[in-house]
């Protein structure tokens, strides 16, 4: 009976199918490829990699095509593949999801589901434009670290203070110490400015108005050379 199931033929393969799946793996491909390079942000673009999401999708769909519904086939691919090491990083979590975009169009379209290989192709594309373009997940307020060495008074005090809430929209003192003399404090603050292109105009009014004998501002973590005024 194990026999007979192997020799079923579901997917009749003619040359006009093969022709059939290659032409519409290609041409969704060729969109998917499209779509990552119009939404690719990182520091290194790769021709290659733009290629291969075209030909992954053939490939994919000529493996679909070859294992149709025998066992013996599809187990004799996986042990063929398992013997292969891919040893190229993938740069980017973005570049993954790509692959397995252009996999699954490939699927589709080596067992004759165009309407499915085509319609997924365009929707997911405008799902992962429409991302892009509004730069869904990234954070719209960053939260900052300033450093500040001044002359400790009750005057100079409540100036800074008055400055910091003035250019910021949340204060949150991280630490406070003395620093050589007992009049000279160092402070560090977690702030979120209200306006972000505008962070020097905060840094200027404290080393201008007040009594400031250093400020910096980090802008993020990896700021190893803030700016110092």
């Amino acid at each position: 009976m194990f026999e007979e199931f192997q020799q079923l033929d579901l997917f009749p393969i003619t040359i006009y199918t093969v022709i059939g799946n290659l032409v519409v793996s290609f041409l969704c491909g060729i969109v998917i490829s499209l779509v990552y390079r119009f939404v690719y942000k990182g520091p290194s673009y790769s021709v290659t990699f733009v290629n291969s999401l075209v030909i992954l999708s053939m490939i994919t769909s000529v493996v679909i095509l070859v294992i149709g519904n025998n066992l013996a086939r599809a187990f004799g691919l996986v042990g063929a593949m398992s013997i292969i090491r891919f040893r190229t990083a993938v740069r980017d979590v973005q570049d993954i999801v790509f692959i397995f975009f252009a996999l699954s169009i490939g699927m589709a379209t080596g067992v004759g589901l165009y309407s499915v290989a085509i319609t997924g192709t365009l929707l997911i594309s405008l799902a992962i434009i429409l991302l892009s373009l509004s730069n869904f997940g990234s954070v719209r307020k960053r939260e900052f670290m300033l450093q500040l060495t001044y002359y400790s008074s009750p005057e100079n005090d409540q100036l800074i203070d008055q400055i910091i809430r003035r250019h910021c929209k949340k204060v949150k003192l991280v630490n406070l110490k003395n620093v050589g003399s007992e009049n000279v404090i160092e402070a560090f603050y977690h702030i979120s400015l209200k306006q972000e292109k505008k962070n020097t105009l905060l840094l200027t009014d404290l080393s201008t108005s007040a009594k400031v004998l250093n400020v910096n501002l980090y802008f993020d973590e990896d700021d190893v050379n803030p700016p110092t005024y």
